[in-house]
């Protein structure tokens, strides 16, 4: 069975990493929106699955 806590880590991790290393500008604020509403949908995902 796929480990899925650790495919949700590494991507929140590299998605993060990514974050980081993005300049905050206004040509990436699309880019750096995508990857944050990415993670936060990601997190609440992950906390609902355990909740159940």
């Amino acid at each position: 069975m796929p480990d899925y806590e650790k495919m949700y880590a590494l991507m929140v991790r590299a998605a993060s990493a990514a974050l980081d290393l993005l300049p905050d500008t206004e040509e990436n604020a699309d880019s750096r929106d995508i990857l944050q509403t990415a993670l936060y949908t990601a997190e609440e995902m992950y906390i609902t699955a355990g909740e159940n």
